[in-house]
């Protein structure tokens, strides 16, 4: 006989990022404890909304399996005196397994005689083997922990609610300081607390008090209400897959919208909007069908239509505040003169160990010239790298970037076009930090690829010349990105230069701000 398991955690809201891989955590080490316990089941599913994470199991056995397991223990020879009387070795062997000396048996093994003893173990039913789901539970690792009230133990976040149900029995079991029982929580404005009937009736349970429980339905719920909302009003909607995944880690009843803002914000840069709209305000961005940016946005409201027109209202009003910003610091900034930007970075800090951002970009532009020489650019080239190398951070001063972090590069590019920089220069400021991320674009043009290298060569050399050195996978300064750009980068262009090579060179450079060291730290982090 067979039942179905239930178990729910409700918390306080977890964090967007942490929801989906805690929802998987919970899945995969339920699996493994009833494994571990000889407790078969059929599947199991997981549940997750930012106030829970839930988990079925389908087909659990009502008990144990048994257990027969063979010990084979010291030769016979070992085992027996003089007289056949057991020894204190197989007495002690026998022992440590619960069993006496009358449960020995002799085998043969490769032409020898070796003790060997049969365990038998009586499964148990399953209730009595469930009460260690709480050790399941307090087994989840996250990014970051909390404790509350006057508790020692940490969490995620503070616990309010354990289900735990067998079918339809309610099972008693603490975790933390809660309590288990039936009750779980419904949404937080339209719902309210509700009775689990039982593990099979938990996602209408949950329904019935404006909870989708269910991530995967949630996520169609949204992708089909964007949808709908693009037929009717015949435009195309990003769904930027990061994006839906942590709008659906925000909400747990689901309802897209459309809202507007004035055509006047369209003068401002696409990246400015883009970057207003989707990372900080998690909307989604809508163009027309051509691919031209439209003066709308697409939002997710965690709730349903009712008052919607006022929902509307309000995120409108939010996200104006942000355009208006973005509008000023782009007619502000171009009031600048790169030449000014440039001389204060002498003035910001790189890392303090290592001096200014001014020595860092002299150190790079050393670097890149030596690699412009290396890898054969034109004379065209090397002009177009010089001049990037001695601008190529000043956008960081700019009103833009200092608001809009996210911009850095993107912004460079732009203002330095409007200065009157060619444009492989720009294009270079903007490509120097890439790639940003592990799997990341590369630089498509061969002075930005080299101006990323020397960029991220001079970073590299210089946090391990002040013991600034990655240890286990603590790399608070992203080292190890840097060098998988490097060698991507490398690759990429077809550039073959011998790493260690390369690094002796750099090593032989003389600047006034830094002295390289650890050389053999760098190559074996490297390799």
């Amino acid at each position: 006989m067979t039942k179905n398991l239930l178990v729910e955690l409700g918390l306080e809201e977890l964090p967007a990022y942490v929801v989906t891989p805690s929802e998987k955590q919970l899945g995969q080490k339920m699996a493994d404890f009833l494994k571990d316990n000889r407790l078969s089941f059929e599947s199991i599913q997981t549940f997750s909304t930012p106030r829970r994470l839930a988990v079925r199991v389908t087909d659990l056995a009502d008990k144990q399996e048994d257990l027969s397991e063979d010990f084979k223990g010291p030769a016979k020879k070992i085992a027996l005196d003089a007289e056949g009387n057991f020894t204190k070795a197989a007495q002690g062997f026998v022992r440590g397994k619960g069993l006496s000396t009358d449960d020995i048996e002799f085998r043969q093994v490769k032409g020898e005689e070796y003790v060997y003893v049969t365990k038998q173990e009586a499964g148990q039913p399953a209730e009595d083997v469930l009460a260690g789901i709480p050790e399941v539970l307090n087994s989840l690792s996250f990014p970051v922990s909390m404790h509350w009230a006057s508790n020692s133990f940490e969490y995620i976040r503070p616990v309010h609610t354990l289900t735990v149900l067998l079918d339809d029995q309610a099972l008693d079991m603490d975790f933390l300081d809660i309590h288990s029982g039936r009750v779980s929580r419904g949404h937080r404005f339209l719902g309210k607390e509700t009775q689990i009937g039982s593990a099979d009736s938990y996602e209408e349970d949950l329904r019935k008090e404006f909870v989708i429980s269910n991530s995967q339905e949630r996520r169609d719920m949204i992708v089909e209400q964007i949808k709908a909302i693009e037929a009717s009003q015949n435009v195309k909607v990003d769904i930027d897959p990061d994006l839906l995944n942590e709008v659906l880690n925000l909400v747990e009843y689901p309802t897209a919208f459309m809202g507007h803002f004035d055509e006047k914000y369209l003068e401002v840069p696409e990246e400015v909007l883009v970057t207003s709209m989707k990372n900080h305000q998690r909307y989604f961005v809508v163009r027309d069908q051509s691919g031209q940016l439209l003066p709308n946005f697409v939002s997710v409201r965690n709730g349903n239509e009712h008052y919607l027109e006022n929902v509307i209202k309000g995120n409108e009003k939010v996200l104006v505040a942000r355009l208006e910003d973005g509008e000023f610091f782009w007619h502000e900034d171009q009031k600048l003169k790169i030449a000014d930007l440039v001389a204060k970075l002498s003035h910001v800090t790189f890392h303090e160990k290592i001096g200014s951002l001014s020595e860092h970009m002299a150190r790079a532009g050393v670097i890149a010239d030596y690699l412009a020489k290396t890898v054969g650019l034109s004379a065209d080239e090397s002009k177009a790298l010089a001049r990037a190398a001695s601008i190529y951070k000043f956008d960081l001063l700019t009103g833009m970037v200092g608001e809009f972090d996210e911009l850095q590069g993107i912004m460079g590019e732009k203002y330095a076009l409007l200065a009157g920089e060619e444009a492989p220069v720009a294009t270079a400021i903007r490509e120097h930090y890439l790639p940003d991320s592990a799997d990341g674009v590369l630089p498509q043009t061969k002075v930005g690829a080299v101006l990323a290298l020397a960029d991220k060569l001079d970073t590299l050399l210089s946090f391990f010349s002040v013991g600034l050195i990655p240890s286990g996978s603590n790399d608070p300064y992203a080292l190890r990105r840097a060098t998988q750009g490097i060698v991507r980068i490398l690759d990429s262009f077809g550039w073959a230069v011998p790493m260690d090579q390369l690094v002796d060179n750099l090593y032989d450079l003389s600047f006034d701000s830094l002295t390289y060291a650890h050389k053999q730290e760098v190559m074996e982090f490297i390799a």
